[in-house]
């Protein structure tokens, strides 16, 4: 019997499907990166995203279709990380545009749908790539408006765009070199087309392990000592009913009660006819529920552990403290008055953090390479700076799309995004900013300095790869320039010496290197005297940048 519409219940659980299924496919995602670098992270962004709109998603009640599309808008871009993150919740955020004002979704809806998130997504990126996840939205479009001419029968209209989509996604190679020379798809469109497969599994009725998927609760998790639960000496309730099989005397009932007050407390066992209701607070339920099998069959079972229970209404009420004081210094902060202009930078590492405070940063967002921020992120950090204008330092390119999102959602401060898209960009644009200038001035000012940095980085390889013509094993150093791989090696300092001799030429003045968490301090200095030594006519200036995975990151100006 034909399938012809989707209803607001079939279109949550669909989308919750989704998520969940890129969720599971996060790790294969993440291995399709071209650059086989440590913190490959399309599937953790992607996921992490969509996880934000999921647990908006699970903490309605009874939606209507105009709720479910605003949560899923909502969540999913204030939620979004990188790039592919960010890309994902435009194409979210024009599908529900499409159909949040309809009852039900029918072919026609569909395919509307589609191609409004296509739209919405190619207009959120300034340069669209072909062989991307912007591919594989315009092929999810095109193949939609083509089927929807052909049948109004959705159990035939999904396959048939999965499989389209499935055929656009194997030819990205072809469309991107980078690609074709690793030997992958993309991985943005691998993570959209995994969306679409788990949304069809629920649409067929298949059982989806919805486990990873938490409701929201706006709120962040809070540490709690054992101290605080000790207090309770048994830690499981245990519910349970016994279907008794033979007559449950008086003295089974004396013999039960004594055998559970032996194992915990707070108990209830009472018996009507062949059904036994028994209630024990307990350290180990299995004791109590294998004596109650010599009895009978056990229905109705429920174990909760009370010192997480315990715990929950701790980290409430914490949190409830933790509110109520961030809006008394919010309040302190609002009142008083803005300073014309302020900084949010994103730092990789403890030495690099204390850097950007010594330069002038109001508020620096931790994570960078190793777990893009997201736009969540950047919200909330514009609200801890309290200035009229706030310039924000993405630090990495995989972060600009993420900053834009956060300044087309403020309307109470100027926001402008200077795209550094490395450390080292992020440090010369804020040297480059003059306090006594005008806004527009200093725009300038550090967009024209971040075009004079020639920046790299050395870490290690996850895989085996074929890349910028260079031939890479698991476990190789690689040097990785602004544009691509310029060194492969087996040694550290050699593989940073080789990239730093294609990085400096005759105009070159300065060098400066920030060693990572895994380098000691001893090994730093003797290399930068070594590096003083073959660039004599060069500025040297290092720092501990405390960075995990990358051992240097560097820059040449």
């Amino acid at each position: 019997m034909a399938t012809k519409t989707i209803n607001v219940d079939m279109l949550a659980k669909m989308f919750l499907a989704g998520a969940q299924n890129i969720e599971a496919q996060k790790e294969f995602i993440n291995e399709l990166n071209v650059f086989p670098v440590p913190d490959g992270d399309t599937g953790t962004n992607m996921s992490l995203t969509i996880m934000s709109a999921a647990k908006e998603v699970t903490a309605l009640e009874s939606p209507n279709m105009k709720d479910l599309a605003k949560a899923i808008s909502s969540g999913s871009l204030r939620g979004a990380r990188g790039n592919s993150g960010v890309i994902l919740s435009q194409l979210l955020r024009g599908f529900t545009k499409s159909i949040r004002e309809e009852k039900e979704i029918d072919v026609l809806g569909l395919a509307a749908a589609c191609a409004r998130a296509r739209d919405t997504a190619y207009k959120a990126v300034m340069k669209p790539k072909e062989g991307t996840i912007l591919t594989v939205a315009s092929g999810i479009a095109d193949k939609a408006a083509e089927m929807a001419e052909e049948t109004d029968d959705l159990e035939i209209f999904i396959p048939a765009v999965i499989k389209h989509a499935e055929e656009v996604l194997a030819k990205t190679p072809e469309m991107l070199p980078v690609l074709k020379e690793a030997g992958v798809v993309d991985s943005g469109g691998q993570g959209l087309l995994e969306v679409v497969k788990g949304a069809y599994d629920a649409f067929q009725g298949k059982e989806v392990d919805y486990s990873a998927i938490t409701p929201s609760t706006g709120t962040v998790v809070t540490k709690v000592s054992a101290e605080d639960t000790a207090d309770i000496k048994f830690g499981y309730c245990t519910e349970f009913i016994i279907l008794t099989e033979k007559e449950f005397t008086e003295n089974d009932e004396h013999e039960f009660k004594a055998y559970l007050s032996s194992i915990g407390d707070s108990i209830v066992c009472v018996a009507d006819d062949d059904v036994v209701k028994v209630h024990v607070h307990t350290n180990d339920p299995g004791l109590a529920i294998q004596r109650a099998l010599t009895y009978g069959q056990l229905s109705r079972m429920k174990i909760d552990n009370m010192r997480e229970e315990h715990q929950e209404k701790l980290i409430r009420d914490a949190e409830k403290v933790a509110a109520q004081e961030a809006e008394k210094e919010a309040q302190k902060k609002s009142d008083e008055p803005r300073k014309p202009m302020g900084f949010i930078t994103v730092s990789i590492g403890a030495g690099l953090n204390d850097i950007f405070k010594e330069l002038g940063a109001d508020y620096i967002i931790e994570g960078g390479q190793t777990m893009n921020p997201s736009t969540e992120d950047m919200l909330n950090a514009i609200d801890q700076v309290n200035a009229d204008t706030i310039f924000i330092l993405p630090n990495n390119k995989n972060i600009v799309l993420a900053a834009n999102q956060a300044k087309d959602l403020v309307e109470d401060k100027e926001i402008v995004v200077i795209p550094t898209k490395t450390v080292p960009q992020g440090v010369t644009a804020i040297i480059n900013f003059m306090p006594d200038a005008d806004v527009k001035t200093n725009e300038e000012a550090m967009l024209e300095g971040i075009q004079n940095v020639k920046s790299g980085q050395i870490t290690y390889a996850v895989r085996d790869t074929h890349i910028d013509d260079k031939e890479i094993h698991e476990g190789d150093i690689m040097g990785i320039g602004d544009k691509g791989i310029l060194a492969v090696g087996k040694e550290i300092e050699e593989t940073t010496k080789d990239m730093l001799s294609q990085l400096v030429d005759d105009d070159s003045e300065l060098i400066s290197l920030y060693y990572g968490e895994d380098v000691k301090e001893e090994d730093a200095e003797r290399f930068i005297s070594e590096i003083e030594s073959l660039y004599p006519d060069v500025d040297v200036d290092a720092h501990f940048g405390g960075q995990p995975i990358y051992y240097y990151v560097l820059a040449v100006e």
